[in-house]
This record gives structure tokens, sequence and C-alpha cells, in this order.
């Protein structure tokens, strides 16, 4: 346990900023989940509007710093490729 009033409070809000990411992340975890559902059943039309979704949740767990840049992009490509070729087979 920390001795110093600065040290203590810091564990405080990092342990609030641990629980808010949690929920982001948790969040961002389920769209990409309901992203490769959609791609498994193969119906387009809701393929994208839930890549739609999964690109805007991530987007904004990276404002909000939970993600870093790259990692988001790299999430994003790799499902941008599973939906072309899922495209090009139909």
């Amino acid at each position: 346990m920390p001795n110093l009033k600065s040290a203590k409070k810091r564990l405080r809000t990092a342990e609030k900023a641990r629980q808010r990411n949690r929920i982001v992340r948790r969040q961002v975890r389920r769209a990409r989940r309901a992203v490769l559902e959609a791609i498994a059943s193969g119906d387009l039309q809701q393929v994208e509007e839930k890549f739609r979704l999964f690109t805007s949740a991530i987007d904004k767990a990276v404002k909000k710093g939970v993600y870093k840049r790259g990692t988001a992009d790299r999430y994003k490509h790799r499902l941008a490729a599973r939906i072309r070729t899922l495209r090009c087979a139909a």
C-alpha cells in the first residue's frame, strides 16, 4: 500500500481508469464478435452494418486512449480483408 498522499490518489484514479477501460474494451470485443458472426452467416448487408459499428467503437476507444492507433488499424484491416473475401466469393 502506498504511503504518500499523492500515491494513494494515483492508486484510486488508476483503478477508476482501469474500470472505464474494461468497459470500453468489452464494447469493442462485442462489436468485433458481432462482425465475425455476421461474416460466418454470409449476410453481406449485415456484415457491413456490424463493421461500421465496430469501426466506430474502436475509433472511440482510440480517442479515449484505450487502444493505440496502430492496434485499431490492424484490427480494422484484418476484418476488412475478411469482408473483401466474402464480397469476392458472392
